[in-house]
């Protein structure tokens, strides 16, 4: 009887455990308390940065909340036209004349602490009422003091005092590779702060453009993200230092979003445009009264230059500044200032942030010399006149209305004597025309095409066929200088083309 029961005791024990065993691991039935539960290592794989490394990553934070005040979010409403396709008038024949309202907006950095404030000119072009949200959520109605077209730049203002001034930085010191970052508030994302490097500098893009087709572009190209909405937002240093204005990204065309790339106006320009504007209203810029281009190596090589550098004089404007200062079709800037420029907008920039009545110093290559020419910049205003040619037609040539044709196979390119009508209607007084370039050709590649005319090669003036020729066949292994007329408005560039042996 006592062995029964001792087995019976030593049978429930068993049970007892295997089921309590089954509870606590198969079913899950017994869970343990929060204060038990241990997820994650109980240490980071690196317990403390290096120093280097916690230095440049507290230099990010540090920008960030010291910088983000000083940037705004600017909201604007505009006024746009219904438009109707021709043919739906009938039925709705008073839309067109109801404007209707739309928001839009960017951002604007604080350049003063008493409500100046830098953005893009596309961001309040045409507002009817434009507003400004601070970082600590207050908001004002702004007023616009100023706008710059031609480097889309603009200045705002609010009535409120004691603001958050950005620090300005000089974009001149910047380099390619160095770290920066895009504060701004891009699709309607407040006080966003993205970071990249300095991708290249000196970009023209070519979405700046007058009637005449005159536009101010020498950006700052970043892989910072940049967005719709951080347009007028600052491209900072890592000290801090603003050396750009956000205005325009790399899209795909389809999302109007951000594929990798991003550009900015260099802070020297802005702050330049900036104090007309806020002086002003407006911006009293100084040219010099020339169109430039390039120095590419065949038209370096055809100028007997060493290397290929500077920007070549196209054209220069008559009565311009530059034409009072004998500065000549065909020269060669090489520096203005003491600063090197190989790129037009490089020059155009640095004269954009000088204004009307201001001298610069011009280093010029001409016939195989270094000369200087000072010239005192003049505005535009005064400046707009074009050159042109006056067609007297005292060179005709016998020959012309026996209308020859001649191709230079080396070059791709048929030229043809001129009829005494199409001198007239070029309004010149001698030259070929060009009938045919072969796609791919060495004219082709340096942007020549049908319908220009050459007037003059190797500096010497072209009256047919057999004159071109003759200076082609003398250059073999060589270079010549081509001077094209573009349109009957005159006109014209130079263009430099490598002659086969």
């Amino acid at each position: 009887m006592r062995s029964k029961n001792l087995f019976g005791t030593v049978a429930l024990i068993f049970v007892g455990i295997v089921f309590g065993a089954i509870l606590v691991s198969g079913f899950g039935l017994v869970r343990p308390s929060y204060a038990d539960i241990q997820i994650g290592a109980s240490k980071p794989p690196v317990e403390q940065l290096d120093a280097q490394a916690q230095a440049f990553n507290n230099a990010f934070v540090q920008v960030a909340e010291n910088v983000t005040p000083s940037i705004v979010q600017i909201t604007v409403v505009t006024k746009v036209k219904n438009t109707l396709p021709d043919g739906f008038h009938f039925f709705f024949p008073f839309r067109d004349d109801v404007p209707k309202e739309q928001q839009g907006g960017g951002s604007g950095i604080i350049i003063s602490d008493d409500g100046y404030i830098l953005t893009n000119n596309h961001v309040v072009e045409n507002a009817s009422q434009v507003s400004v949200s601070l970082h600590n959520k207050e908001q004002y109605e702004a007023t616009v003091v100023g706008t710059d077209p031609l480097t889309d730049l603009a200045v705002i203002k609010i009535e409120k005092n004691n603001l958050p001034e950005a620090y300005l930085g000089d974009s001149d010191k910047i380099k390619v590779g160095q770290w920066v970052m895009a504060i701004g508030n891009p699709l309607a994302l407040t006080s966003t702060v993205t970071a990249g490097i300095i991708s290249a500098t000196g970009r023209n893009i070519n979405i700046i453009r007058d009637e005449n087709g005159y536009g101010i572009e020498n950006f700052i190209q970043t892989d910072a993200a940049i967005n719709p909405g951080n347009s007028g937002g600052a491209l900072v240093d890592l000290n801090g230092a603003v050396i750009g204005v956000n205005s325009a990204i790399a899209t795909d065309g389809m999302t109007q979003r951000y594929i990798g790339y991003g550009f900015a106006i260099p802070i020297n320009l802005a702050k330049s445009v900036a104090n007309d504007l806020i002086a002003n209203g407006k911006v009293s810029r100084g040219y010099i009264g020339v169109s430039i281009a390039e120095v590419d190596a065949s038209t370096a090589k055809a100028l007997g230059m060493k290397e290929t550098k500077g920007v070549i004089i196209q054209d220069v404007v008559k009565g311009g500044a530059a034409e009072k200062e004998d500065i000549k079709q065909g020269d060669i800037i090489l520096k203005v200032d003491e600063r090197e420029v190989n790129q037009p907008n490089q020059l155009q920039s640095y004269v954009a942030s000088k204004r009307a009545g201001s001298q610069v110093r011009l280093t010029i290559y001409r016939d195989g010399k270094e000369i200087e020419r000072y010239v005192t910049l003049k505005s535009r205003d005064e400046d707009n006149e074009k050159k042109t040619v006056t067609a007297t037609n005292k060179n005709k040539n016998e020959n012309k209305k026996d209308v020859k044709e001649i191709t230079f196979d080396d070059l791709g390119m048929t030229v043809r004597n001129m009829t005494d009508s199409e001198l007239k209607e070029f309004n010149i007084d001698n030259g070929v025309l060009i009938t045919n370039v072969k796609n791919f050709s060495k004219a082709y590649n340096q942007r020549i095409v049908r319908g220009m005319v050459i007037t003059s090669a190797d500096r010497k003036d072209i009256a047919n066929v057999s004159d071109l020729k003759s200076i082609m066949d003398s250059k073999k292994g060589q270079a010549v200088l081509l001077r094209i007329i573009l349109d009957n408005k005159g006109t014209s560039r130079l263009v430099g083309v490598e002659i086969p042996k």
